[in-house]
């Protein structure tokens, strides 16, 4: 049987803590690397040039650079590195951002480890991971800024089939879940979906949730 890929794995966070327990949980897993660490925003996206990992998992408030000026400066020049927010949700109005520069998802830290691991092969592997009561939290704390002006999407190009779809993306179901919800197979589920992929040119499964926020089709 041929080993699973290692996961090159870059931890940034300004908590030497945070930091140190995750390491020494990744130590053990034989898929996966630590090969670097990053107290910074500017030290997160240097070590993500030279280090090149596959995934950084990224803080967002820490001192100079944050993690959502870092999470955009990574993604815009390194395509192949994925980005995914570790945060404290309840204490940060920034995650939406950090969604909009481009981080594949994001998990919040009182998750056991075991899923964080979990949520990094995930992303690893090129999907998006965006926990279904996180979504609906992530949308209600955008709507509620009165300061936030929110530019309606057309989405003129996807069928009718294709917007329900969306819609439950939008509302953080799974494949399995939609196609539940639809009377449908995963593998159709699954077919929508890159349809809307292609045709919206959304990057994942997070860009489709913000799309679907952005075209009036999921509301809190």
């Amino acid at each position: 049987m041929t080993a699973a890929p290692t996961v090159r794995v870059l931890l940034v966070d300004d908590q030497e803590l945070i930091r140190t327990a995750l390491s020494m949980v990744m130590a053990d897993i034989e898929d996966v690397e630590v090969v670097g660490e990053a107290a910074t925003g500017k030290d997160a996206v240097r070590l993500a040039g030279e280090l090149a990992p596959d995934v950084v998992v990224m803080d967002i408030r820490m001192p100079g650079m944050d993690g959502i000026e870092a999470t955009r400066r990574i993604t815009e020049t390194q395509a192949d590195v994925r980005v995914v927010v570790l945060t404290t949700f309840d204490d940060d109005a920034y995650v939406y951002g950090a969604l909009r520069a481009g981080a594949a998802g994001f998990l919040v830290k009182d998750m056991a480890l075991d899923d964080i691991i979990g949520a990094v092969r995930v992303v690893a592997a090129g999907d998006a991971l965006i926990a279904p009561s996180v979504t609906r939290r992530l949308i209600q704390d955008f709507a509620a800024r009165p300061e936030q002006t929110v530019k309606r999407r057309e989405l003129k190009a996807i069928t009718d089939r294709e917007r329900e779809v969306l819609i439950l993306v939008g509302s953080g179901l799974s494949n399995a879940e939609i196609a539940a919800e639809l009377c449908i197979s995963v593998a159709t589920a699954k077919t929508y979906l890159t349809r809307l992929l292609t045709k919206l040119d959304a990057r994942d499964r997070v860009q489709l949730v913000i799309m679907a926020y952005e075209a009036g089709l999921v509301s809190p």
